[in-house]
């Protein structure tokens, strides 16, 4: 008798484990501190509605899905995400706005106040070019008659991805690029899941799309989770997009790191097993890939167990 196939998400657990037993303890940007590991790889099968979303903890997978909804607009602005009640981008225009102003203000008022306010939102709720604005509007310049530069169309990478998935499966040109080496100082924060790269198996009815994300600095205890579900979402949209069956979500870190104040999660989440297969479906294929709406997508057979809170380092 054969033995049950290992559960997929005990290769997020191994990892953490691996990192809080032996990861490498050094102070970073936020002064928090972690311990880190250097080049990492999880893979997840995401055939028959499969989805990486940990059971071992409730994932939002909610907020997550807008956020990517919120990419795919190129907008960089968290009012949008706001007035959708998530919340996951305040804290770096909250903490440059106290800065600036010195005003003591918190959190839930901040963002009040950006919802409310559309032009205390345009000043205090833009984080600058970050991820959406490079997907689908990378900056280009012409070199006029005048011989001067001037700003020419921007590069809607995710469209030329699925225009090329389309039209040359075989090419290893199917990548999303979020490090735009030119506009980092302007952003609220690198892009920390800066490449995605599409590659396409088989062919005809069988031809599969798999993705590989690198992420140059992943926080596993809270970002990878969502990490995760958002990259297996964003290849289940190019896969209806351009009507491949579903391959594998490939997912490789850089600096792979836990934060030193998220102890009580990680040793709690450890002591937990893995159990169930939660599933995403797409409900309906709009004309592109920027038509889709979050009613669209469905999460089920999803019991997670309890939440597990954390501070986020900033």
């Amino acid at each position: 008798m054969s033995e049950s196939p290992r559960h997929p998400e005990w290769q997020y657990l191994d990892l953490m484990r691996h990192i809080w037993e032996h990861g490498d303890q050094r102070m970073d940007r936020t002064g928090v501190g972690t311990r880190s590991v250097f080049g990492t790889m999880l893979r997840f099968d995401l055939a028959d509605d499969r989805v990486p979303l940990l059971t071992t903890k409730r994932v939002f997978w909610k907020a997550a899905a807008k956020e990517m909804l919120w990419f795919l607009t190129g907008e960089t602005n968290i009012r949008p995400l706001l007035q959708q009640g998530v919340t996951i981008w305040s804290d770096w225009p909250l903490k440059k706005y106290r800065q600036s102003s010195g005003e003591d203000i918190d959190q839930k008022a901040f963002e009040e106040r950006i919802v409310e306010d559309e032009a205390f939102a345009k000043k205090w709720g833009d984080l600058g070019p970050v991820y959406g604005k490079q997907w689908v509007d990378w900056p280009t310049y012409q070199y006029g008659p005048d011989g001067k530069y001037t700003k020419g169309p921007g590069i809607n990478q995710v469209a030329e991805v699925v225009e090329s998935l389309k039209t040359n499966p075989g090419s290893r040109r199917h990548i999303i690029e979020g490090w735009n080496v030119a506009e980092l100082d302007r952003m609220a924060l690198p892009p920390c899941h800066k490449t995605y790269q599409f590659h396409v198996a088989g062919e005809g009815d069988e031809a599969r799309l798999n993705c590989m994300l690198f992420q140059r600095s992943c926080d596993v205890a809270l970002g990878l989770p969502f990490n995760l579900f958002g990259a297996a979402l964003l290849t289940r949209l190019m896969a209806a997009q351009t009507g491949l069956n579903l391959g594998e979500l490939v997912w490789s870190g850089g600096d792979t790191h836990l934060y030193l104040n998220h102890t009580d999660l990680i040793e709690e989440q450890l002591k937990r097993e893995p159990e169930g297969a939660p599933k995403l479906a797409i409900n309906r294929v709009p004309e592109t890939i920027f038509d889709y709406a979050f009613e669209d997508f469905e999460v089920y057979d999803y019991e997670p167990q309890g939440i597990l809170r954390a501070p986020v380092a900033v």
